[in-house]
């Protein structure tokens, strides 16, 4: 059997997986178009982010700051700290794809969770899949999240004041859907639920903004911990 006969099975595999998760995830663009105007943000403000930061718990933690009345210093504190962890997957997936000048540039733009995990994933097949997995699952998801970011937002301001029909509450409820999938175990949940109490107990002396800050300070905290624990 020649290479070519078993490579088509595998990348048909490996892309009918991008765009099953480029559709998924790219219609929570929607949400965040939407939710954009909520947070006071012009449509070309809202696609803007999608484009530039194209993180979806960043930008929803962007808006739900800036939504609750905090300012963009704080709002953009909080995008960077949860931004962080694509660090941590480009690192991982720096031996794989290997990437050089203005390939490494636009690499970097499309390293996101789906992406990372349907790359490595798809590399038990090999390291031409894993590549595959990367380009067709991080160009699909920034396309379809772009294109769903701009129609939520014109729809959002067409319907007037999001407040008039509770979107301003939907930030939250946004990000938490984000969230929640990736709470596994005992131990992530005893720290999420711990960050939320934490954020709550401050709300009253701390400006709009902090609390989300204060209970990612607390997840830092509780991982130092269990590092020592291990160790």
């Amino acid at each position: 059997m020649n290479h070519d006969s078993t490579w088509a099975p595998v990348r048909a595999k490996v892309l009918r997986t991008s765009a099953g998760v480029g559709v998924a995830t790219g219609a929570y663009g929607l949400s965040f178009g939407a939710l954009g105007s909520a947070a006071d943000l012009t449509v070309a403000q809202t696609c803007a982010l999608s484009v530039l930061l194209f993180s979806g718990g960043s930008q929803f933690a962007l808006v739900g700051v800036l939504g609750g009345g905090g300012n963009a210093l704080s709002g953009s504190a909080s995008a960077i700290l949860l931004g962080a962890r694509n660090m941590l997957y480009g690192a991982r997936l720096a031996p794989l794809l290997r990437l050089r000048g203005v390939q490494r540039a636009v690499g970097a733009q499309l390293v996101i969770d789906e992406s990372t995990a349907v790359a490595l994933s798809s590399e038990g097949h090999g390291e031409r899949a894993g590549r595959l997995g990367f380009w067709a699952t991080g160009l699909a998801v920034f396309v379809l999240w772009n294109l769903a970011t701009l129609l939520g937002a014109v729809a959002g301001q067409a319907i007037g004041d999001p407040r008039d029909l509770g979107l301003d509450a939907a930030v939250p409820a946004a990000f938490l859907a984000l969230l929640a999938p990736r709470l596994r175990g005992r131990s992530l949940w005893s720290t999420a639920l711990l960050g939320a109490a934490v954020a709550l107990a401050v709300v009253p002396v701390v400006p709009a903004g902090v609390p989300v800050l204060v209970a990612a300070l607390v997840a830092v905290v509780a991982v130092v911990v269990r590092r020592q624990e291990a160790t």
